[in-house]
């Protein structure tokens, strides 16, 4: 048995290397690495030295397993699966925030496919959310036939990098777009407060197609801010990760919150919004959480200008050792071994790499 991803948004360089800085392709990447031999579902057929991409038609439906990260398309996939084997084995993998799909259609659609088909979620508020939605949607005799399962998805914590000194205080926008869902302009009003009290430096590093967006034009034009492209590689991303010195995040709803996490692995002192994905993520008491602009002002001035301060108050919390903390629950190594140990479970043998294995 094998596996096959079906991900309508990888791109696959001509060397075979799945492309992009994006969530989704960072997670076909280390899906990957756990199913040596898998397959990606896309236009061709392709063959690499060390991957193939095949049309879904051209897939071995019985011999492969093929996990959607598109999820709401799952049940066309079956079909499709269908015409060539009498029971395809498919799973969904919810990776991202329910929230964004706000049309009656699209939120039943999601119901109907993770009632459907063994589902996979990034995080236990994800799948607190899917088992909402499925109940809301479905009727219960579909309901209670629900397979859902979730992990943190975690970092790599050797890509840490030892902490580097700024001459001024960094602060990161903690985010590749500035979608309506990431809430920019309140990140905006914030540092530009915040940078008439206190000498900063505000870095933004964007994906592309938002790197000439009103707002990223907006900070640009301030002398304390740099805005430009994602980094080229995963070292020169933790390396700059590694002399950030906060960062403020804004976002309204998170699945999870990657990027958060791993700021916070780094070293940077994190001003949150006090709202449900936030306490889904941190420990409780955590001391820096906002419900105004005016308290995020004044946490993140209190984080550029005492940082030392700020990260002995959130060790204080945890009983003495925030990092700690967060490696024990935010390792990819759990990711990868509960990804692999469900694909078993509701399958049968795939051929899986995981850490102690």
């Amino acid at each position: 048995m094998k596996l096959a991803i079906k991900y309508d948004s990888a791109v696959v360089d001509p060397d075979g290397m799945v492309a992009g800085h994006d969530a989704g392709a960072t997670l076909v990447r280390r899906l990957l690495r756990v199913f040596p031999g898998a397959q990606i579902v896309g236009s061709g057929p392709r063959r690499y030295p060390d991957l193939d991409v095949l049309p879904l038609e051209f897939v071995d439906a019985a011999d492969t397993v093929v996990l959607d990260m598109d999820v709401t398309d799952s049940l066309c996939v079956w079909q499709t699966l269908r015409r060539s084997h009498p029971e395809p084995r498919l799973m969904n993998f919810v990776w991202f925030s329910t929230s964004q799909m706000r049309h009656p259609v699209e939120r039943s659609t999601l119901a109907l496919s993770c009632a459907s088909f063994p589902t996979f979620a990034n995080s236990e508020r994800t799948a607190s959310e899917i088992r909402e939605i499925v109940s809301f949607w479905t009727v219960p005799q579909v309901a209670e036939k629900a397979r859902i399962a979730w992990v943190n998805l975690g970092i790599r914590l050797e890509h840490v990098q030892p902490r580097s000194a700024t001459d001024e205080p960094v602060v990161l926008y903690p985010a590749i777009y500035l979608s309506e869902r990431k809430n920019p302009r309140l990140f905006l009003d914030v540092v530009e407060r915040v940078a008439r009290r206190t000498p900063i430096r505000v870095e933004a590093r964007l994906h592309e197609s938002h790197l000439i967006s009103e707002q990223a034009m907006r900070l640009s034009r301030q002398r304390w801010a740099w805005v430009g492209p994602l980094t080229a590689s995963r070292e020169d991303y933790w390396h700059a990760l590694a002399r950030t010195t906060a960062f403020l995040a804004t976002a309204v709803e998170e699945s999870y919150g990657l990027e958060y996490v791993e700021a916070l692995v780094a070293g940077a002192v994190g001003i949150f919004p006090d709202r449900p994905w936030v306490h889904a993520l941190l420990p409780a008491g955590y001391p820096f959480l906002y419900r105004t602009a005016a308290e995020a002002e004044e946490m993140l001035l209190r984080a550029v200008t005492d940082p030392a301060t700020c990260l002995e108050e959130v060790d204080a919390v945890c009983g003495g050792d925030f990092q700690a903390w967060l490696r024990a629950r935010h390792d990819d190594d759990l990711f990868e071994r509960a990804i692999a140990d469900r694909v078993h479970e509701w399958f049968g043998d795939v051929p899986a790499v995981v850490p102690g294995a």
